[in-house]
């Protein structure tokens, strides 16, 4: 059975390692100490990470998914998210840069070429699968894949994640120059991005994998579902041209990747040169950075509320 976070958030006392770690225990390739130091670490995971206010709890997009937001707190969410989105390409070319081996550059270097619009290829696809002409259906957020790599796949203008969200926010009155640059942030959203940038993106290949695991147990534990939930309302209420490709796709591919969180935090613990405390220091400044930008925008929509 896959391993979510949500689930192991509740298993706060006694947290199970995964299927395939109980096997190689069971099998004597890890041993009696490395088993219980890996156990204690999870416990420390558990309690510090993935039961972490702003993963478990997250008041704004609570209320974001009820779909009564007004038309200026929907763009004024989706500029700051815009402003994330493209900062994020930053934090994860530092993040290629910093690898300490090839196949970490591999696996940095796919998510950066996937953001900027290089499709997955599935292994399972046909050639006719991945050979298709017409770019505009070929980059739909809505049809292209959730699976395999990049990898031997093909690069459209119109997948980068950022033209989608272009896409998404046309019907709204915003245009591309209204995204995705710094002048557009507020504080909060700055602050968030300065860390990703600074944490995520480390030289330290310790604090960046704490980080990493944060942004991925945060991304997969719900939020985008809450997202998509109050845009298909306010789509089917207010605005039917709202492509929410966007959002669907990450929701879509955040459900998959939940299932491999316990695997890579496994993964982390036993490589080399791993160290739990700087783990774990990069892990919680990130969790701390992403409570300041989602505090942020939800101090920002009571504001307007009350104005």
């Amino acid at each position: 059975m896959s391993v979510t976070p949500q689930v192991l958030a509740h298993q706060a006392d006694a947290p199970e390692p995964s299927p395939e770690f109980l096997a190689r225990e069971a099998r004597g390739e890890i041993t009696p100490t490395e088993a219980s130091r890996y156990r204690a670490f999870l416990k420390r995971v558990v309690a510090e990470f993935l039961t972490h206010r702003i993963v478990v709890n997250n008041p704004f997009t609570r209320w974001f998914a009820q779909g009564q937001m007004s038309d200026d707190e929907l763009r004024h969410f989706t500029v700051q998210f815009s402003v994330f989105s493209n900062q994020f390409l930053i934090a994860q070319l530092k993040k290629m840069l910093a690898s300490d081996s090839i196949e970490s550059m591999r696996g940095a270097k796919e998510i950066l070429a996937n953001e900027i619009g290089a499709v997955f290829r599935s292994s399972k696809a046909r050639g006719s699968d991945v050979q298709r002409t017409d770019a505009g259906e070929a980059a739909d957020p809505e049809l292209v894949g959730i699976e395999g790599s990049v990898d031997g796949g093909r690069f459209w203008f119109k997948a980068a994640h950022f033209e989608w969200l272009v896409d998404f926010a046309q019907p709204l009155g915003l245009r591309f120059e209204d995204l995705g640059k710094r002048k557009h942030g507020t504080p909060s959203t700055l602050h968030f991005c300065d860390r990703l940038i600074e944490v995520y993106g480390s030289e330290d290949p310790n604090i960046g994998a704490g980080a990493g695991f944060a942004i991925e147990n945060w991304a997969a534990a719900g939020f985008w579902q809450e997202l998509e939930d109050g845009l298909k309302l306010v789509r089917a209420e207010r605005h039917p041209k709202l492509q929410l490709g966007f959002w669907t796709w990450h929701n879509r591919i955040e459900a998959q990747h939940a299932g491999h969180t316990i695997s890579d935090l496994e993964a982390a613990f036993f490589a080399p040169q791993f160290e739990e405390e700087k783990f774990l220091t990069g892990g919680r400044a990130m969790l701390e950075a992403l409570s300041v930008f989602w505090r942020g925008l939800d101090a920002d929509r009571v504001y307007s509320a009350s104005a």
